[in-house]
């Protein structure tokens, strides 16, 4: 049995333990009760709009709990994909890498079309527009009702940034933030928050990959083990728990993410690399890494994926067109060299080199 509530100082959505009579906020350290009201209403309104039919829901009254879904081994996956048009934060690739990574999780890696769900400026539905607001909710119907066995995925693609950090839970002094298609309006994601809602409630037995495309996206889901790895494909895990003690793990899953960058980088929005249209670096060689059969582990995939894009300038190596470039509308951009250097972390070290990648 699941039940959210909604926190009453800045309105991050909580998952409410079993039993539980209220919660902390893990952003802003609020205790909220765990009694419905208006703004639990508007959740599960929220809620039912997001839950796939297929697990065969049936609507919530104010005061119900979500039943989890019955099916064992689920793939569910949210992708999404901002280009933020019209304004001059524009990105030419997004909604190319928000369908590209759709056509390979259904038709590589078997995800059925109706757990997957599109957040981009493309799709009619409001509730799939990718507000602040949609965002969280979509978080939410990821994590909703998972269990032993479920493999989840995480893609998005847009814009990244950082902000000064005061509670003393980063390293390098900087949280590091998702910027929603109303970010100047309704502020940014805080890595925090990422955390708080699709690390730390995922139970043992499941499996979340997030593969984020921006900048400044590193450390984007604040886990606690960061692959550093040399251009000899040589590597060290490094500790990133808080020094405040905060906790970053899962309940018992498992959680890995690819990210475009380090912190401290950019990611490109280029034509370079595909050389028909417009994509994400990252998304781009993540896919190309796995149509080109890098995809064997962790580590064969992340080497793959800085090879790609260190070869940006020059050609990639052969003519080979794969299968997911017809997904591609053509959309011209400018090419440049990148310099950017993409990332793995994980919730708990591991041998990238033996670990066999799956989704």
């Amino acid at each position: 049995m699941v039940k959210f509530v909604e926190c009453t100082n800045c309105h991050t959505t909580l998952q409410l333990p079993h039993g539980a009579q209220s919660i902390r906020c893990a952003v802003c350290c609020a205790v909220t009760s765990g009694t419905t009201g208006p703004r639990r209403t508007r959740l599960l309104s929220y809620m039912n709009n997001y839950f796939p039919m297929s697990v065969g829901r049936t609507p919530l009254a104010a005061g119900q709990t979500i039943q989890a879904p019955s099916a064992f081994g689920r793939k569910r996956a949210l992708i999404i994909g901002i280009t933020y048009k019209k304004t001059k934060n524009e990105l030419k690739g997004c909604i190319n890498d928000a369908n590209c990574m759709k056509y390979l999780l259904v038709n590589r890696f078997k995800f059925p079309q109706d757990s997957v769900l599109m957040l981009t400026e493309e799709e009619r539905d409001p509730y799939r527009i990718p507000t602040k607001h949609n965002i969280r909710m979509a978080m939410h119907w990821l994590m909703q009702g998972v269990q032993s066995g479920d493999s989840l995925v995480f893609h998005y693609s847009g814009h990244g940034l950082q902000q000064r950090n005061y509670t003393f839970d980063e390293i390098d002094g900087y949280d590091e933030t998702l910027c929603p298609l109303d970010f100047k309006t309704q502020g940014m994601i805080v890595d925090d928050e990422l955390n708080a809602t699709i690390v730390r409630p995922l139970p043992r037995g499941a499996k979340l990959h997030a593969i984020i495309d921006a900048c400044h996206s590193g450390t984007m889901l604040d886990l606690p083990f960061f692959c550093r790895m040399d251009r000899t494909g040589r590597y060290a895990w490094e500790d990133h728990h808080p020094l405040t003690g905060a906790w970053k793990g899962t309940s018992g899953g498992e959680v890995i993410s690819f990210s475009g960058c380090d912190d401290h980088q950019k990611s490109a929005d280029t034509d370079s690399l595909s050389k028909v249209t417009s994509t994400g670096a990252m998304t781009f060689s993540f896919i190309q890494a796995i149509e080109r059969g890098h995809g064997i582990t962790y580590g064969s995939i992340l080497n793959a994926i800085r090879s790609f894009i260190r070869s940006s300038d020059s050609d990639l190596g052969s003519n080979i067109v794969t299968s997911l470039l017809t997904m591609l509308i053509t959309r011209g951009s400018d090419g440049f060299g990148m310099r950017q250097e993409p990332q793995l972390t994980a919730n708990e070290p591991f041998d990238v080199y033996t670990r066999k990648f799956s989704l």
